[in-house]
């Protein structure tokens, strides 16, 4: 077994090393990594179906040590496209507001569940012989995230999802921190700087927004990203509700007012005689 999964994990870990160096999109590089892994957990899933573990001390082993090893990421990379999927389009007050709220909330489930914490990050092992071997107590639909996988007898324990769920936090409390400081230094330097500001209206700014991103010009950056940027560029702070202010501007009789102007605009300027140098 141990054979196995050194070559699994090698595997996963080259994947990883090679989509994080290439791909500069969370969103993308979190779907394309969570794809994988699912992939090659449930590869795990039917080697481990087909093995018979030598000793108690082996299964307990793989649920309680290499199994939430690889789990983890699966779960982490997950919360990670979600998170920036549902990434407030609002300026950086909502961002913090978000990450902070998130950080709340792991802290939340490690209060929920503080006896199990205490005896894993103990290094406790009294009770492995229940929380880690399979069918000492049935598996429950308690901790479910969506993985099938983990409605399996024979590949799951009750509480193997529950130390996959404190190693991914581990690493999501990181990335959370991570954003969090960057957005407190994007703001100092952002401060640092003349700032210009949006005259126009905030729909104006909307509707540029929107062409932007429809357009392509700055590659595949997400919308929520790109209009972060620009709030922070033009000093405005916008409804974070985006996706509603797309659907009233679509119901519009004449849906791009702001970008028809800044043609007319241009095209006027274009009109004008040339001064002579």
């Amino acid at each position: 077994m141990i054979h196995y999964i050194k070559e699994l994990e090698a595997k996963i870990n080259l994947y990883i090393r090679e989509v994080e160096s290439e791909e500069i999109n969370p969103m993308n590089r979190s779907l394309s990594i969570s794809n994988k892994l699912e992939e090659e957990i449930e590869r795990l899933k039917a080697f481990i179906k087909t093995y018979s573990f030598k000793d108690m001390r082996e299964e307990i082993l793989f649920f309680k040590e290499i199994k939430p090893r690889i789990h983890c990421r699966l779960i982490y990379y997950r919360k990670v496209y979600n998170l920036e999927l549902n990434r407030p389009i609002g300026g950086m007050t909502h961002n913090q507001n978000y990450f902070q709220w998130e950080l709340e909330h792991i802290q939340e489930y490690i209060n929920k569940h503080l006896d199990f914490y205490r005896y894993y990050r103990s290094g406790a092992t009294y009770m492995d012989e229940i929380y880690f071997i399979r069918g000492t107590k049935p598996v429950s639909n308690m901790y479910f995230d969506s993985f099938s996988f983990e409605r399996d007898p024979q590949f799951s324990t009750e509480d193997d999802f529950m130390v996959a769920k404190i190693l991914a936090y581990d690493l999501l409390q990181q990335y959370l921190i991570g954003e969090l400081l960057y957005l407190e230094e994007s703001d100092i330097a952002y401060r640092a700087e003349a700032r210009l500001t949006w005259t126009e209206s905030k729909t104006d700014l909307c509707e540029l927004i929107f062409a932007l991103h429809a357009k392509g010009v700055f590659g595949h950056t997400p919308l929520t990203r790109l209009a972060n940027y620009i709030q922070k560029v033009f000093n405005v702070e916008l409804n974070s509700n985006f996706s509603r202010t797309f659907n009233d501007m679509s119901l519009r009789n004449d849906p791009t007012p702001f970008l028809d102007s800044l043609t007319n605009a241009l095209l006027e300027k274009m009109k004008r005689p040339k001064r002579r140098r």
